[in-house]
């Protein structure tokens, strides 16, 4: 008879993914920016095992606009924060959220 370590095959769950207070932050007053402008209305938060979205609406009965998303397993390979649009393509991805908020804190060039 022997003894197996089932544990050592399962990793231990690390518990539910959320936005840290800075990354919270820089995300909400780049919303509040959009929102003065009247560009965006409304937002949710998406809590999932593996990752957490931030998602931004134009009118509350509508798809997300964009999705500001952390997904830690991620972090060494492409980067743990993306930006999806309403299709769900990916806009920018990185190590660090500043840089990828960047893509949708352009401003709109007027043709006059």
């Amino acid at each position: 008879m022997s003894i197996q370590d089932l544990g050592a095959a399962h990793p231990a769950p690390r518990g539910p993914v959320f936005f840290e207070r800075k990354e919270l932050e820089l995300i909400l007053r780049l919303y509040g920016q959009k929102v003065a402008a009247g560009d965006w209305r409304d937002y949710g938060i998406d809590t999932f095992a593996d990752a957490v979205s931030f998602n931004v609406f134009r009118r509350t009965s509508e798809a997300p606009l964009y999705r500001i998303e952390k997904r830690p397993a991620l972090s060494r390979k492409q980067g743990a924060f993306a930006v999806f649009n309403q299709a769900g393509l990916i806009l920018k991805r990185g190590r660090e959220l500043a840089p990828v908020l960047a893509v949708l804190d352009k401003t709109k060039l007027n043709v006059l």
